[in-house]
């Protein structure tokens, strides 16, 4: 082979697994991504080399320190990757880089939906449902939905407090602080952030769009904090309290990471959010990359 030349193979939508079938994340930092023939290669710090097998991960988050080339993100952009700017640990989420799509008629769907001020409330309705599986919604406003989930979260942190004998003085995150919150604030603003990214880049995959939500306005993200909601129980806020109890006050961002990747696995997040999106929007048949 020439010197000048390099293998790569092309990567198709065919030959790429379905979302659910993808690893959900891994986090860098301190370091520089490359390409090694047709992979990723990840160069830290220290001297060591790692190599990505990039069809098979759906996100990449990068923390500070972090730089990559053009070629990069050609190739995790052909394989379908999402490539995630969050801070240090996932403690804050900046940006995700959008990816191609076979169609835009999840995109399409999504639009039409958050326009009509009574398909969009139904959506929010089914969201709602999930947390509130005995309630009847049916003719409940969107505040009153919304004042629902409130006293509902407020009542789970106390309940999270009790279970596992851990302070509570309620939510707090003073941005570009992070020390000056406690321990379970912090784990809840790490988690939250990785969810985020996790979420940003199923939502790119599948062809839908972060920034048309139902629930939420007002923000950069809407759609993605109103999934987040769904997940953030048993991935976030259980975990926060536990981990706290666990850490005796003392926090460990390499037990947290090995906490919540393990909790994003078991629960086989990346499957829900393939199957939780296309029902909350009403759409049986909604394309998926990969499929």
């Amino acid at each position: 082979m020439a010197a000048n030349q390099r293998l790569f193979v092309k990567i198709t939508r065919e030959s790429l697994p379905q979302v659910k079938d993808k690893y959900p994340f891994i986090y860098l930092e301190r370091g520089r991504l490359e390409i090694d023939d047709s992979s990723l290669k990840w160069l830290d710090s220290d001297g060591n080399v790692v190599r990505l097998p990039v069809a098979m991960l759906n996100t990449i988050l990068l923390g500070p320190g972090t730089s990559l080339t053009h070629e990069a993100i050609k190739t995790a952009a052909a394989a379908n990757c999402a490539i995630c700017w969050v801070g240090e640990d996932s403690l804050l989420f900046y940006a995700a880089g959008f990816q191609p799509t076979a169609t835009s008629r999840n995109l399409r769907h999504q639009a039409m939906l958050s326009c009509n001020k009574k398909a969009a409330l139904e959506v929010a309705r089914r969201m709602f449902a999930q947390r509130f599986p005995d309630a009847d919604l049916s003719g409940k406003t969107l505040k009153e939905m919304m004042g629902m989930e409130g006293s509902r979260v407020r009542a789970l942190y106390q309940q999270k407090a009790q279970q596992y004998g851990v302070g509570w003085k309620g939510r707090q995150f003073v941005p570009g602080k992070m020390e000056l919150s406690d321990s379970v604030n912090q784990i809840l603003t790490s988690t939250n952030a990785a969810l985020y990214g996790i979420l940003c880049s199923a939502v790119h995959a599948m062809g839908y769009s972060p920034h048309m939500g139902f629930i939420h306005s007002g923000s950069p993200l809407p759609f993605i904090y109103d999934l987040a909601d769904l997940y953030k129980e048993a991935l976030c806020i259980d975990l926060a309290f536990s981990l706290t109890k666990e850490m005796a006050g003392r926090y460990n961002k390499e037990l947290l990471s090995t906490r919540f990747r393990q909790r994003v696995i078991s629960l086989d997040l990346l499957a829900r959010i393939g199957r939780d999106i296309p029902q909350l929007l009403g759409e049986k048949n909604a394309d998926c990359v990969g499929e």
